[in-house]
């Protein structure tokens, strides 16, 4: 039998009823296993004896296996996972703003396409896509990771390597198991999906009406520096990724987020500032600044700098004299390969497409 996680309620209950058992001891065995972070607790279930025998014998909890975990002096844990065919992916837990609570990042893809210059995922090419119950055996070890240290994993937002929108059939069936009330019950305003600006991608995950948040990776405000960075940014440029999220926008009711990396001397002026306003005017989004993690040598062979404090701080005050919700995102981890594709390069270098 594959991985729990790879079952939805109506698969498993077409298994159960091929065993003779009742299709209702579905829904209670998976909400036990999202529940109990990947464990089931027999005992609790009380299924009948000849039901659990076989469950117990033929249910294999996980497909993948925790390959490394590391944890950064502000909480923030990092887990590169082994899937089931050897390939490794990473997912996040970062501490959030209440004490009680964790936010987590998840993988969509094993490596990625998009070769953004300053990505370390991009470094070791795409390899392929993963399944929904790969997607939600992250969330998985992510709960897990969050009861250890007495919190609840509050949001998942599909950041971490991969363009979830080139997988997007998957991602939005693992997003129903992690989100929906019968299963993980995460709870569907507490998901985002990320993406580097797939046109196809964000029209078609609003034609799925899913009230999920969407985030577009823009790093740029105009085509010809964002072109450099994102070679996808070739295919579609500013203003029609933006138009996009603008239709996703009006029909979510949700603010999107617009993602911006600060690279030193690349796209942190002032000028590249008002030149985002000018592109937000009007049209409610907000602005999250990050800090760069420096990777090394991009696939062009630059090496990426982080913007300075100054730049940085000239950079949100002219969003915000024209009237542009901003603020910074919090680094987080740096001392533990905190940026994408990090760890996995450093741990199986020679991880290639």
């Amino acid at each position: 039998m594959k991985p729990l996680s790879e079952s939805s309620l109506t698969e498993l209950e077409r298994q159960l009823a091929a065993w003779g058992g009742k299709i209702s001891h579905a829904k209670r065995l998976l909400l036990d296993y999202y529940s109990g972070a990947g464990c089931v607790d027999w005992g609790r279930l009380n299924l009948p004896q000849r039901l659990q025998a076989r469950l117990s014998a033929e249910c294999v909890m996980f497909g993948s296996a925790l390959a490394m975990r590391q944890v950064a002096e502000d909480g923030t844990v990092k887990l590169l996972l082994r899937l089931a065919d050897g390939k490794t992916v990473e997912s996040v837990v970062m501490p959030g703003y209440q004490e009680d609570r964790v936010a987590g990042c998840v993988s969509s893809q094993v490596g990625c396409a998009m070769a953004c210059d300053f990505c370390a995922t991009t470094q070791t090419g795409f390899e392929r896509n993963l399944s929904p119950g790969e997607m939600v055996e992250q969330f998985l070890h992510l709960r897990r990771e969050a009861k250890a240290a007495g919190r609840r994993l509050q949001t998942v937002v599909f950041m971490g390597m991969g363009e979830p929108m080139l997988n997007l059939d998957n991602v939005l069936e693992a997003v129903r198991r992690m989100a929906g009330e019968g299963l993980g019950a995460l709870g569907w305003r507490n998901v985002t999906v990320s993406t580097v600006g797939i046109v196809p991608g964000i029209d078609a995950m609003a034609a799925a009406d899913l009230n999920i948040n969407l985030a577009v990776s823009l790093h740029a405000p105009d085509d010809a520096t964002r072109a450099m960075l994102i070679p996808s940014g070739r295919r579609f440029g500013v203003d029609e990724i933006l138009a996009a999220a603008g239709r996703y926008q009006a029909k979510r009711g949700r603010p999107v987020s617009i993602q911006y990396c600060l690279l030193g001397g690349v796209n942190d002026s002032v000028e590249h500032a008002r030149r985002l306003a000018a592109l937000l005017a009007g049209r409610r989004m907000h602005v999250n600044l990050l800090p760069y993690n420096s990777t090394g040598a991009s696939l062009t062979g630059r090496d990426y700098e982080p913007s300075t404090a100054a730049a940085a701080a000239a950079f949100i005050a002219e969003l915000r004299a024209r009237r542009i919700v901003a603020h910074f995102r919090r680094a987080r981890g740096r001392e533990i390969d905190a940026a994408c594709g990090q760890l996995r390069r450093r741990s199986d270098p020679n991880s290639v497409a």
